[in-house]
């Protein structure tokens, strides 16, 4: 610890060897520490007959996305970072890692990737350059900076989750819910 109180000094981030994924750990046969969430309901030995109206049961539900992300915005459109939180989320259960992860992160990371999605949206509806507010002259237009540091923001956001996911996956998974929206971004300029 420095004079002033602040930490300093300590690993490097990303120094060392690369982790390894836990399901290629397990496939290798070596050893892997799997983190189990303990349950919290209590166990109860269920007979046939317990199951009536069985069709009527529920398991668990994605967490309701907050307010927030469905929020109308100034140009009366709907932000649908909610679509992107239950997109994550269904990515996440599908690996069986849900659990692992706070919902609030998932927000977070929605929240952001949507407002650079917006900002994308912006830059191609007025341009790359703008108008100086006192002298008149071109500047380059705001958005490109702020889009670009949605993007990083999204993107720190993202590796957190995916390396829990990675860390605690015991399944071999290909795909990223990433591509798919970068795709869809992408497939967006096609028809021009």
């Amino acid at each position: 610890m420095a004079k002033d109180g602040t930490n300093r000094g300590g690993r490097r981030v990303r120094a060392g060897d690369k982790q390894i994924p836990l399901s290629d750990k397990i496939t290798k046969g070596k050893a892997a520490k799997i983190l189990e969430v303990p349950n919290l309901q209590p166990e109860t030995i269920l007979e046939a007959s317990d199951l009536d109206g069985a069709e009527n049961l529920n398991g668990r539900d994605m967490p309701s996305p907050s307010d927030y992300l469905s929020a109308k915005q100034r140009d009366g459109k709907l932000l649908g970072a909610d679509l992107l939180f239950a997109e994550t989320w269904k990515w996440l259960k599908d690996r069986g890692c849900e659990k692992f992860i706070n919902p609030r992160l998932i927000e977070s990371y929605a929240q952001a990737f949507t407002r650079y999605i917006q900002c994308e949206e912006a830059i191609s509806t007025y341009g790359l350059l703008g108008k100086h507010p006192t002298t008149g002259g071109a500047i380059a237009s705001p958005f490109v900076q702020m889009s670009q540091s949605f993007l990083k923001q999204a993107n720190l956001l993202w590796y957190e989750i995916f390396d829990i996911v990675k860390q605690n996956c015991t399944t071999a998974f290909v795909g990223d819910p990433q591509d798919d929206i970068m795709e869809a971004l992408l497939s967006g300029r096609k028809g021009r």
